[in-house]
């Protein structure tokens, strides 16, 4: 399924292969925090500034301007096949605002019996795990505690469950430590018990090769957001069988969803259209489908070997550093192949002021938190299952307030522009902090520098 590759890596990885570029916007800052949300890709800024010209009402207007959107809107649809291996005449692609807005319009349109299962792993992000819980009964194959997945236990939770689980729901790639499931070994088990697989590719598809069907082995849905394989502008795709997003009414109603409408009575579109209510961002499709376009044009092979290249210099560096931990495989070497995802955390220095310490005094973006896993980080933490009683004292105290204040980590991730010295860089932040953690003098007046310069970009973006 080439998205667990295990092929031996080489001796020197082409590091001088030129990236393509990226519309980065702050000069001298360095960007660890691609897991979150990467940058634009320039190819797919100019897609977007092409497109905006004869931007129109898809699907609903007779002029040149909706003749033309309609058809670009289309194209994307084709374009996002073509990256996955799809076959037009067998799956749909249904554009939404993200992955976690796809995987409830997928939550809801699969048609749930009283009793039915579906198998989450404990690797999940909470987009993968939380809109389950509203249509069938949840069943978790924890990861261990390195925070990898046993497909053993995967195959013996199918067996317990035979004949009530409908899905298995598994990320490509750990958004904690960038673990990669087998998913092909998943998705013959899955079909071995008469279940579907449903594969949330959100960390996966801008580092690896993912296809829908290779040989006879297929995964029945798949879903990514373009935010993450750098196309911020808003659009993520569910793709998949096209029958199985017409078994229900949609999960969203109104506009573009029917085809007969009646004071009591309306007939529903056959998909994709039934799922896409509302005007459709076709100027985010666009984005979307430009970026997808081109990952394809890149060798793959290529930039997962840079990346695990990078991922090592990460690794070693950081180990070295009296007091840091990292979480995930202690494999150094790399033999499972893994995304250039890095958690750690500092002795005596809480996750957030380590990340900012980063930003502030040495101009480097990570992610501190639960990374919307909290059940993973916890578990990497060691730290033991929530009481009924903890778990309310903690809630209350947690109401308005992010997850800033939980126990968490620290998270470096890499993307297609990271290079060696941004690893070494922020080896020697870490190491300056972890020698003197304590907050830097001048900490105030540079986050009263940040706020003016934040104001200072607003306006500029809402200036005439």
């Amino acid at each position: 399924m080439n998205a667990s590759s295990r092929t031996a890596p080489s001796a020197k990885p082409p590091l001088d292969d030129k990236p393509p570029p990226l519309c980065e916007g702050t000069p001298g800052y360095v960007n660890l925090d691609h897991a979150a949300t990467t940058p634009a890709l320039v190819v797919v800024k100019q897609a977007v500034e092409a497109a905006l010209p004869y931007y129109g009402g898809v699907h609903r207007g007779s002029g040149l301007p909706s003749e033309l959107s309609t058809e670009l809107y289309q194209r994307c649809r084709l374009e996002v096949l073509q990256f996955l291996g799809g076959d037009a005449l067998r799956h749909v692609v249904v554009f939404g605002r993200n992955t976690t807005d796809l995987i409830n319009v997928l939550s809801h349109s699969i048609a749930f019996e009283p009793g039915d299962v579906v198998l989450v792993t404990g690797l999940e992000h909470h987009s993968n795990d939380l809109p389950w819980r509203r249509v069938a009964r949840v069943v978790r194959v924890e990861a261990d505690a390195q925070g990898g997945l046993s497909e053993d236990a995967v195959e013996a939770c199918l067996k317990r469950h035979q004949g009530r689980v409908r899905l298995l729901a598994v990320t490509g790639a750990s958004n904690v430590t960038g673990y990669m499931p087998d998913i092909g070994l998943l998705a013959d088990l899955a079909h071995r018990y008469g279940a579907k697989i449903f594969v949330d590719a959100a960390q996966l598809v801008a580092h690896r090769s993912l296809r829908l069907v290779t040989g006879e082995r297929e995964l029945d849905f798949v879903a990514f957001s373009g935010h993450k394989m750098y196309a911020p502008f808003g659009s993520g795709a569910l793709v998949g069988a096209r029958e199985s997003f017409e078994q229900r009414p949609p999960f969203a109603s109104g506009g573009g969803t029917v085809s007969v409408v009646t004071p009591d009575r309306q007939s529903w579109l056959n998909a994709p259209h039934r799922q896409e209510a509302g005007t459709p961002n076709l100027l985010g499709a666009v984005a979307l489908a430009r970026a997808c376009r081109a990952l394809t044009s890149l060798d793959l092979r290529v930039v997962a070997e840079r990346e695990r290249t990078l991922t090592r210099r990460a690794l070693r560096g950081l180990r070295a550093i009296p007091g840091l931990t990292l979480y995930g495989s202690p494999d150094l070497e790399l033999r499972r192949d893994r995304v250039g995802i890095v958690p750690f955390n500092l002795q005596g220095v809480e996750h957030g002021e380590v990340a900012e310490a980063l930003a502030l005094d040495h101009g480097i973006g990570v992610r501190s938190g639960c990374f919307c896993a909290q059940p993973l980080v916890t578990r990497l933490l060691g730290r033991p299952e929530l009481s009924s009683l903890e778990y309310l004292a903690l809630t209350r105290s947690l109401r308005n307030q992010p997850d800033g204040r939980m126990p968490g980590m620290v998270r470096a991730s890499l993307g297609l522009c990271t290079s060696e010295e941004d690893i070494d860089r922020l080896c020697r932040a870490l190491a300056e902090i972890a020698a003197d953690p304590r907050p830097s003098r001048r900490r105030d007046e540079r986050r009263r520098q940040r706020r003016a310069e934040i104001a200072r970009l607003i306006m500029g973006v809402f200036a005439p």
